[in-house]
């Protein structure tokens, strides 16, 4: 039954085009290596490592830079013990009118004393700057590191300046270390964003992310199986150049350099911009889609591939919509304003109007990401 569950699920029909087979790719000439899914599963143990190396990046690198730049981890006020208000925050942290009525007749309390407790129980599970700023450096030195690292390796790679020769007698291409190592890391980095999302500063764009990450999974190992390396690794890098700005960006903000933080915004839009709505649609997109079909053909999994990543594109018009309204804002107003896509711990309306006023935190917002969110809070455009 297994072994006919795993030959369903890794059909050739299905995965490979016409008239090649797994044992094909099983059989390399002598000082060849083609990609074997069976590598990818390094990637999980790797993931525990890379989670494993962020906590002490945080707590050695960043944290000790933040304290340079004079980042306090801050203590937020704590919220009067009160199990029947605390039961009720756990269900729903912002409670409507109907339900602070009731609280206010079963507790014999004020109305604006029940709202006054909420927001400071709601400011209390907030994420310190301090926190956001550890989080922003560490995808800041990742993006970094792995966007030289695939530079390197694609500038001498003829696909990179003709992507034709990405299809060139396909899919028997060796695998190169580099290669490999490229991929095992962006999915080893990817999976371990997919669990600490749950942990992470939470966004409005959870879902969005959510779907973004378990594309890009799928698209990593699938392209891996079935040998789209090329074109994989030019994928991947035109999506790690923007963060890099994104991520700096933030933490500029977090550090309070106000016309930096404008500066690297406007310039992570326009990059964002070039990189994902004309390099990756017009270029590699187009390459997949039609230099492929005319090379190779179609089969079966190309569909599927090509799927994924046009559900990426999707996402990147949605994003950008998000940014082209901040940046605007950046240039006309002179300072980035509240995003569009700002974090669901950041001060509600209701907050900001009791309160009369906003304070430095909730000012200045905007990848993975993608990756869109607010620069006091976790943004992916990636």
């Amino acid at each position: 039954m297994t072994s006919f569950i795993s030959d369903w699920i890794w059909s050739e029909r299905f995965w490979l085009p016409e008239n090649v087979t797994w044992a094909d790719l099983e059989r390399p000439p002598p000082g060849v290596e083609y990609p074997r899914l069976g590598d990818m599963w390094y990637a999980f143990p790797l993931a525990v490592g890379v989670f494993l190396l962020r906590q002490l990046f945080e707590r050695l690198v960043a944290k000790p830079c933040a304290r340079i730049l004079q980042i306090q981890a801050g203590v937020p006020r704590r919220a009067q013990p009160n199990d029947v208000l605390e039961r009720v925050y756990r269900s729903k942290p912002s409670p409507d009118t109907r339900q602070l009525e009731g609280l206010s007749k079963q507790l014999d309390w004020d109305i604006r004393k029940i709202q006054r407790w909420f927001r400071v129980r709601r400011n209390q599970d907030r994420p310190s700057m301090q926190k956001k700023f550890c989080e922003s450096m560490w995808r800041f030195t990742f993006y970094l590191g792995i966007f030289i690292y695939a530079i390197r390796h694609l500038w001498v790679s003829p696909w990179m300046w003709d992507t034709r020769v990405c299809w060139h007698n396909y899919p028997f291409q060796p695998l190169s270390p580099g290669q490999y190592n490229y991929y095992v890391a962006e999915l080893a980095f990817y999976w371990s964003l997919m669990f600490s999302q749950f942990t992470d500063i939470k966004r409005k764009d959870f879902m969005i992310m959510l779907v973004h990450h378990l594309a890009t999974i799928m698209l990593i190992t699938f392209s891996y199986g079935n040998n789209m390396l090329r074109a994989g690794t030019l994928v991947m890098s035109v999506h790690d150049a923007s963060d890099i700005f994104l991520e700096a960006a933030k933490l500029a903000n977090y550090a309070k350099y106000q016309r930096l933080c404008d500066g690297l915004f406007v310039v992570f839009s326009m990059v964002f911009f070039l990189t994902r709505l004309v390099i990756y649609p017009f270029w590699i997109v187009n390459s997949v889609l039609f230099e492929s079909w005319e090379i190779v053909g179609p089969y079966r999994a190309w569909w599927l591939l090509n799927g994924l990543l046009l559900v990426l594109q999707a996402l990147h018009v949605i994003w950008f919509y998000l940014i082209s309204q901040i940046a605007i804002k950046a240039i006309f107003k002179g300072k980035v304003s509240k995003d569009e896509r700002s974090d669901i711990e950041s001060s509600s309306d209701e907050e900001i109007h009791s309160n009369g006023s906003k304070s430095p935190a909730q000012t200045l917002k905007p990848k993975d990401s993608s990756h869109t969110g607010n620069l006091n809070g976790e943004t992916h455009a990636h």
